[in-house]
């Protein structure tokens, strides 16, 4: 049996709130197989997006571990932090994210400037990006010039033109009408199948939910269980 690509072992987050210590995640244990297509729900304030913070070192448990691809996520600070999230993960949000000045094109570049690659090298990366989720043809055009479903196509070539073995999404398809959604869904399911990426979404959408492989179901910061989705 293969290692997991995510091992979440015994982890715990806390936030003070006033005078009050708020328990977000609570002694969870999480294995996440290499390749598998998660679908992460729960109730608002269960943890779903705190997990993902500390998965994609955006933040750091209060205790436990968090490993990601045999990597301590805890033990990494600064510019090894920096780096290990540039090669590992690849994010994407419900809100896009893409900076508005920049063509899709350069939105996607931006991302790959922490990589020692040539600028010519970054283009063709980028291109590619945009190739594969279909955007080619918007590659001049400007975030504001996009429909939704466009930009979140654009902001997950950003997430993939590293290469990252992991993709962490949050809300992905949360601001876009059904046919949208179902079209960034696709997109994401091509990502796991073709390219073995390992996705790790929250959702509050069933639907979403049901074009995972595996539904994992958190509640107050502790996991309720692990649903296989039916072929």
């Amino acid at each position: 049996m293969s290692e997991p690509m995510i091992d979440v072992r015994a982890v715990s987050k806390r936030y003070k709130r006033g005078g009050e210590t708020l328990t977000v995640l609570d002694q969870l244990d999480l294995q996440i197989e290499p390749g598998g297509f998660y679908a992460l729900m729960g109730p608002s304030g269960s943890g779903k997006s705190t997990l993902l913070n500390l998965i994609g070192g955006l933040d750091h448990a209060d205790g436990g571990q968090v490993i990601v691809d045999g990597e301590d996520v805890g033990r990494l600070t600064g510019s090894d932090l920096s780096q290990w999230r540039a090669d590992t993960i690849g994010f994407v949000f419900q809100g896009f994210n893409l900076i508005p000045v920049l063509t899709a094109q350069e939105n996607i570049e931006l991302p790959l400037s922490l990589a020692p690659i040539s600028r010519a090298r970054r283009r063709k990366n980028a291109a590619y990006a945009l190739e594969l989720v279909g955007m080619s043809d918007r590659a001049t055009h400007r975030p504001q010039q996009l429909s939704g479903g466009q930009e979140q196509r654009v902001a997950i070539a950003r997430a993939i033109a590293t290469d990252p073995k992991v993709i962490l999404a949050d809300e992905p398809t949360g601001d876009l009408d059904r046919d949208s959604a179902d079209a960034v869904l696709t997109l994401m399911r091509r990502l796991n199948e073709e390219f073995q990426k390992t996705i790790l979404m929250v959702t509050h959408d069933p639907l979403a939910a049901a074009r995972a492989d595996k539904i994992i179901q958190l509640d107050k910061g502790r996991l309720q269980g692990i649903q296989e989705n039916s072929a």
